[in-house]
Order: structure tokens, then C-alpha cells, then sequence
């Protein structure tokens, strides 16, 4: 939100210079973001007409000037800019002026010269001279009544400055003059002068008839006929100054007066050619399909969730977004219809940036607009509107839908002391409650003082007990709020061994080479399809941008993503890991702290791998990473655990070329090369390999113990079993870890084979196991009954034949 601050001191007008009164802004919640001057420091410069010129007699781009400085006597001055004639009025500098230099402490100082030997007196100034613009094409022109003599810097107002207030999405009330105002006067103390506005008597008895057939969405509906204006009448400087410092653009007549109304009470208004309406005005939602072409020339096509301003032909406007193209107001505009309304937020979030642009009046009805000044916008609209363009108008015509409740809000004065940590009195909260214009009743709920506070119409912010507590705080002043040390004592506990910290899984990754990403949690609802197989993902109500619409169920996308903006920026060698919440539907999840109804949030551990396994080097060749580089990673991550992988198939992983990873029987996690599809789908070189992990089991390990080392030498012995080719090694890894005896410390596939002395359809596993006692070495005797119970087992559970 910016602002002229000379506007706001029409307001009110509080005893503080700009900082002092930026920073009290900026402390109470309103964050000042930037300050700007509207002019550099000059002086000497004074409104001048120009009475005549004659042509320099020694050069043909100069002309000789008599100028009229508010003294006796004109003064002479030679000026060579193209638009210097008898008549205007523009700045002019005099003798000793000082006019802004290359740096503030080097002014350019004006001087008595001769031109090709005429003598001046003075310059005459453009609007780049006086640092006003960058406009040099010729002298800044002043209005015909600017007063001759008149210091310049004084006249344009130019002490101003354009304040730009960063506001947090809940303070809608403050996207206006009006607003900041009211803020302003109750952190001061100041008393507050609002805008007088006279109900304007009717020349008329025309109404335009108006239907609400969507009164819950579109609570009040206002508006007023006002024929015979003159819309190409030129909008007053004054106004067209303030709507440029508060960053708004003179357009016509009509359009400033609904810009500096919605810019000075926060009411969005919007105005008709009435000669283009066909009969009465409907408010409803669109029907399916239907199109509608906007102020701004661009044509969209309707949902059945969007609200619509409609009459017989059809659409004719995005209700509190944009009107449309066919019943615009022009130059030649006669006859207007004044709309002024109420929209629910909650039907207007969103729509504007569905449709990929976004509008004053949306940024404001989608936060919550004061839906009792409907009346007074229009009347205030009126009055400059007849100021201005002249016409004759009508009564206002209200038409009432669903206003939104304002149910009261009880607030504690205990627990208000107690989280603010200053016990201020409930005298003083009841004046805080009164400057901010706050209705309240004070009365003692079972034995305790509390203040019963009815939220204005203007105050969508003010829901909970919180919301009042930090009313009471910031106009208090966050700055009178003592820093105290903590009272209670702190105890140091000892962390626990059997839970890994997540940043302890991220150093594991960090050592593997892999470097951390954050993305994201909304994602685009294609990437689910692709990654997650989920053609129902969970959709934002009001997205921040079109294509962000849907939670994410997977981290791959997002890596994936990333992989693409690092190629396209010719990275060779790409590594990365995100841990991030993931988002899916849950009806067992209830209501909770740190949960929402119906939705599950685990957090999950992502990477993606892709380029050369190793960075460039001359002691090994370079080769492209592979599924078992990334699972030797993922082994890592679970060492410290009795999980395993087995075979698996994932919507975005390679089918030949992915597994699951497996922990007391349930599915952690995955990886695999992505799809050969999604490769070029997404335009990669190669396929990357990516993995992704559930991080709860992952940080539960089991406590270290401490084993007796042995002195005794180990025992290796290698059993080769023929299997089906289908057995996954793993499974028989598993079979035979179960049964392992004590004294087995380690059992490990070394070997595959297929081909000549091996049955078709069959594989060889070649198994190497290492046998350890700590109290006497192994006799070939007792190694070999330990084999026998592996050959045993493997015989019965996998039909393993001794090769």
C-alpha cells in the first residue's frame, strides 16, 4: 500500500516527523518498506509567467523571454527549450537559486550569463532539472492559475513523501487512507478528521433495478444513476498528484474518482455506461462455459464457482475483480450506474490470479472490505463525480444479501498480562480498545475480568482471544515491553540413543556428496500425475500462483524440477536431498495440535542423483551414476537398521530398474531410475536416480552394545546355491540370517551367475559367511554343521541346491 504522507495529514495530523512517524508505524505492525522523497531539496525557484519572446539575434534555437517573477519589473532570461511561448507558466530559477547537483552537497547555483552576448537572468526549468522526472523534452508547465512569485517547491508540495507500508495479508482494513489513518490516530493519541460527506438530493427518480440471486456471496449492493456527466472532463491537479504519489495512474475523469475513493475510504467501486445495460442487474454465479471479455481486452472462459455481474446479454463483469469490456464507461459516456458492493471474501480469493492477473479491487475484496460504507462510497463518489464532471443524479438504491456475522470475542485481562508479560490495567486496555475503535463491554466471566469485544465492520483480523491480546500489545508499543530474562530453570537432558535427529540423517546424505534443497509444498497438479499416479491430489483453495494448485504426496517432483534448472544451466554432475513434509488424505486423522482433519503430513527424505558417479578425475574412468551407487547411498541411511529392499514397481520409477525398501514387513521407501516416460516427458539427457524414504522408522535404531572382540581367528567358508532366477537374493539373504547361529557374524552375497553348468531358468548365488567365537576357534566339525543348517534351510524354504 503506498500513500502520499501530505494526504494522511489531512487525516490526521500527528506531532511527529516522517521517521518518527514511519517507525511507529513499522512497530505496530505496519511495516514501512520504503520512504521516498517526492522531490530533491531546491531553492530560489518561483511560479513565473512568460509575457514575451523574440527570436536570439546570434543563435536560432535560443529565444529572448520577458518573464514575469511576482516583481516590478520583468526579467530577461534566454531559453532554448522548444515549448517556451507567451502565456505559460513554468518554474523559474532565479539569480542565487540552487537547483539539485550531482550530489546534495553540490548544488547547481544560477548565475548572471551572457548567451551569444545577450545577458539572462534566470533560468527556466524542465521537470529533469528539478529532479521531477526525466522528462527534458521542454519547460514544466504549470496550471494557468499558479500563483506568479510563488515558490515552487511549496506549490507543487514537494516536502511530501511516498510512504509504501507492507502489509501482512490480515490487515485489510489499512489498504486505505481512511485505515492508516485510524491506526495512526490511536498509536498518537491524535484526534482523527475524516472527509466530510454529504448525502448528494436526488434530481432524479431513476433506479436501476438490481436482483441478488447469489445473497450469500454478494452481501449488500449499492448503486446510483447519475445522468448527463461530462466523463471527458479533466480530472483536478490535486487529485491527479495524489493518485500518482499513492501509485496510481491518471486514466479519465470518472476512473480517478472511483481510484482515490477506494484509495481514501477502501471502497472499491465501479461505474457503468448505463445506456449499455440491458435490463436489470443480476448477481449469480456463472454457468458452465460461459465468457466473458474484461476491461483489460483479455477473454476468459467461466467456471461455475465464479461470481459474475450479469444482466440480460449475459456477463458483464468479475464481481469485486474487474468489469467488463461491453458496458465500460468512455469518453463519450453519458449516463452512468454506480456499483458499489460487499463480496464474501472467501468467493473472491483466488479468481483474479485463476485467470492469471489480479486487480486492485480483487487485492482488497479477497481480504475483506467494510461492508457498512457501501452507502458512503457512493456518496462520496457523487459529490466529486458532480464536482468534476457535472450531471444530475438518482437516489441510492441498497439491496441486501447475508452480511457476514461479527460475533463478539472475549478476551482475559489475566492471561492477556500474563502473554504480553506487563500487567497493564484495565483502564488502559479499555483505552486501547477505544482509539482503535473497538466495541466493548467490560464484565467478570466465572469470577475472572474480562472484556467482551464486538469486532467492527471493517475488522476481519479480530477472530480469537489472541487477536485482541495483540491488539492490546502493539498499540501499547513493543518497545515499552521489558526484556527479561527466563524464570524457569534450565535443565540439560541427555539426548536419547535410540532416536536419530533428522539433521543427523542429512549429514549422512551430506557425506555421500549430496547437497540440500527446499522446495516448495504446493506443487503443480501435473507433477502429482506424473510422480505420484494421483489424479485427486489435494487442491489450495487460493493458490499463490496458477500453476502451485495442489500439495505435494512426493519430494520427487520438486528434485526433479531442480535437476531441470541445473542442466538448463549446463551443471554436470547433480546431487541433491530435501526432507519436507508430504501431504495426503487421511479420515483416521483428527483434529489436533499440529494436524487438520482428514489429512496426513508425514515427513519424508528425497534425493536424486544424476550425471557422472564420480566428479572428473584421472584416477578412475567416468561413468554415469547407476541404481547401486544411489543404494549404496540409501544403505547408509539405514545401516543402523534391519530393513532390506525387495522388488517393487513405482508409478515414476523404472520398472526393471527400482526396488522398495522393506522394514518389519512395511514399505519405507523407494528408488529406482526414474520412468524412461517422465525422462522425456521432462526433456533429460539421462535418466536420474532418485530415491525417497518415510524419515520416522529411519530415526528409530537400536541402542549400541557392546560385543566382546574376539582373539581367536575367523572362519570364512562360501556356500554357491542354485536357485530359481526369480528368487530375490535378498529373500535368501534374509532366510539364512534368521537361522544364523551366534557365531555368524556376517553372511554376504559376493557372486552371480547364469550360463554353462547352470540349468536354464536357474541362477548360482555364491554366499560368503564368517564365523567368529570369542572363547575358542572353530573346529571344521562345528563350521560344518553350521553350513549344513544353511543348506538345510535354503533347500526348504527356496528349493537351493548345492552346486
Amino acid at each position: 500500500m503506498q500513500f502520499s504522507e501530505n494526504w494522511l495529514r489531512t487525516f490526521v495530523n500527528p506531532d511527529l516527523s516522517t521517521d518518527q512517524l514511519t517507525h511507529l508505524l513499522t512497530m505496530a505492525g505496519l511495516e514501512v518498506e520504503e520512504d521516498e522523497p517526492v522531490g530533491v531539496p531546491f531553492k530560489g525557484v518561483v511560479v513565473a509567467e512568460v509575457i514575451s519572446t523574440e527570436k536570439h539575434p546570434n543563435a536560432d534555437r535560443l529565444n529572448v523571454c520577458s518573464v514575469n517573477v511576482g516583481e516590478a519589473e520583468p526579467v530577461q532570461i534566454v531559453c532554448g527549450a522548444p515549448n517556451v511561448r507567451a502565456g505559460i507558466k513554468v518554474p523559474c530559477a532565479r539569480l542565487g537559486a540552487a537547483l539539485p547537483g550531482e550530489t546534495a552537497d553540490q548544488p547547481f547555483v544560477i548565475a548572471a550569463v551572457k548567451m551569444r552576448g545577450v545577458d539572462s537572468a534566470g533560468m527556466l526549468c524542465s521537470a529533469k532539472e528539478l529532479r521531477l522526472s526525466d522528462d527534458h523534452g521542454g519547460l514544466l508547465e504549470l496550471p494557468s492559475d499558479a500563483p506568479v512569485g510563488a515558490d515552487v517547491y511549496e506549490y507543487l508540495a514537494l516536502n511530501d513523501h511516498k510512504i509504501t507500508i507492507k502489509l501482512t495479508p490480515n490487515r485489510a482494513d489499512c489498504l486505505s487512507l481512511l485505515g492508516i489513518a485510524r491506526e495512526t490516530a490511536a498509536l498518537t493519541g491524535t484526534s482523527m478528521v475524516l472527509p466530510a460527506i454529504t448525502p448528494a438530493k436526488p434530481d432524479l427518480d431513476a433506479v436501476h433495478p438490481v436482483t441478488l440471486t447469489a445473497n450469500v456471496a454478494c452481501g449488500r449492493f449499492a448503486g446510483r444513476v447519475i445522468r448527463g456527466v461530462n466523463a471527458n472532463a479533466k480530472s483536478p491537479d490535486w487529485m491527479v498528484q495524489r493518485l500518482e504519489r499513492s501509485g496510481v495512474r491518471s486514466i479519465s475523469a470518472l476512473v480517478d474518482v472511483t481510484n482515490y475513493v477506494m484509495l481514501e475510504l477502501g471502497r472499491p467501486l465501479h461505474v457503468y455506461d448505463q445506456d449499455k445495460l440491458t435490463g436489470a442487474i443480476e448477481v449469480r454465479f456463472a454457468r458452465e462455459g460461459e465468457s466473458l471479455k474484461l476491461l483489460n481486452e483479455q477473454t476468459i472462459t467461466l467456471a461455475d464457482d465464479v461470481l459474475l455481474i450479469a444482466d440480460a446479454s449475459g456477463p458483464i463483469g468479475l464481481a469485486g475483480i474487474m468489469g467488463g469490456d461491453s458496458t465500460k464507461a468512455e469518453l463519450t459516456t453519458q449516463n452512468v450506474f454506480l456499483e458499489s458492493a460487499f463480496f464474501d471474501p472467501n468467493v473472491i480469493a483466488g479468481k483474479a490470479r485463476r485467470f492469471n492477473f489480479t486487480s486492485d479491487a480483487a487485492h482488497r475484496f479477497e481480504r475483506g472490505v467494510d461492508f457498512e460504507n457501501c452507502v458512503d462510497g457512493i456518496e462520496r463518489a457523487t459529490q466529486l463525480i458532480l464536482d468534476i464532471c457535472g450531471g444530475q443524479v438518482g437516489p441510492v438504491s441498497v439491496v441486501n444479501g447475508e452480511l457476514p456475522p461479527r460475533p463478539a470475542v472475549k478476551m482475559r485481562v489475566k492471561r492477556a498480562q500474563r502473554v504480553i508479560g506487563v500487567a497493564i490495567s484495565a483502564d488502559e486496555m479499555a483505552s486501547i480498545f477505544t482509539r482503535l475503535g473497538l466495541g466493548f463491554e467490560q464484565k467478570d466471566v466465572d469470577g475472572e475480568a474480562c472484556f467482551i469485544v464486538t469486532p467492527p465492520s471493517y475488522r476481519f483480523d479480530i477472530l480469537i482471544e489472541e487477536d485482541l491480546i495483540e491488539e492490546v500489545a502493539r498499540v501499547y508499543g513493543f518497545e515499552n515491553i521489558p526484556s527479561k530474562p527466563p524464570v524457569a530453570e534450565v535443565a540439560m537432558f541427555m539426548p536419547t540413543e535410540s532416536v536419530r535427529s533428522v539433521h543427523a540423517l542429512r549429514n549422512v546424505l551430506a557425506d555421500e556428496d549430496y547437497q540440500e534443497v527446499i522446495n516448495y509444498s504446493f506443487v503443480e497438479a501435473k507433477w502429482e500425475k506424473d510422480f505420484a499416479a494421483n489424479e485427486t491430489p489435494i487442491a489450495l483453495k487460493n493458490p499463490i500462483a496458477s500453476h502451485l494448485s495442489v500439495m505435494r504426496s512426493n519430494l520427487i517432483g520438486g528434485l526433479v524440477a531442480n535437476l531441470v534448472y541445473n542442466i538448463n544451466r549446463r551443471a554436470p554432475r547433480v546431487r541433491l536431498f530435501e526432507v519436507g513434509k508430504v501431504f495426503l488424505k487421511d479420515a483416521s486423522v483428527v483434529n489436533g495440535p499440529l494436524t487438520v482433519a482428514g489429512f496426513n503430513q508425514p515427513l519424508h527424505l528425497a534425493g536424486l542423483a544424476w550425471g557422472p558417479a564420480l566428479p572428473e578425475q584421472w584416477g578412475a574412468e567416468t561413468r554415469q551414476v547407476d541404481f547401486f551407487d544411489v543404494k549404496s547411498d540409501v544403505e547408509a541411511l539405514i545401516a543402523p537398521l534391519q530393513a532390506s529392499f525387495s522388488k517393487m514397481e513405482h508409478p515414476a520409477l523404472h520398472p526393471g530398474r527400482s526396488a522398495g525398501v522393506v522394514l518389519d514387513g512395511k514399505v519405507i521407501g523407494w528408488l529406482g531410475e526414474l520412468h524412461p516416460q517422465l525422462v522425456l516427458a521432462y526433456d533429460l539427457p539421462s535418466a536420474p536416480v532418485v530415491f525417497e524414504l518415510v524419515v520416522e522408522p529411519l530415526q528409530q535404531v537400536a541402542i549400541p552394545l557392546y560385543k566382546e572382540v574376539s582373539n581367536f581367528p575367523p572362519v570364512k567358508r562360501d556356500l554357491a546355491l542354485v536357485v530359481d532366477a526369480s528368487l530375490a537374493a535378498d529373500e535368501l539373504l534374509n532366510t539364512l540370517k534368521r537361522v544364523a547361529p551366534a557365531e555368524v557374524t556376517d553372511v554376504n552375497l559376493f557372486d552371480v551367475y547364469t550360463g554353462k553348468g547352470v540349468e536354464s531358468g536357474k541362477k548360482s548365488l555364491a554366499i560368503r559367511f564368517q564365523l567368529h567365537n570369542t572363547q575358542k576357534t572353530l573346529t571344521d566339525v562345528e563350521v560344518d554343521a553350521m553350513m549344513d543348517i544353511f543348506i538345510q534351510e535354503a533347500s526348504a524354504k527356496h528349493a537351493a541346491q548345492l552346486r
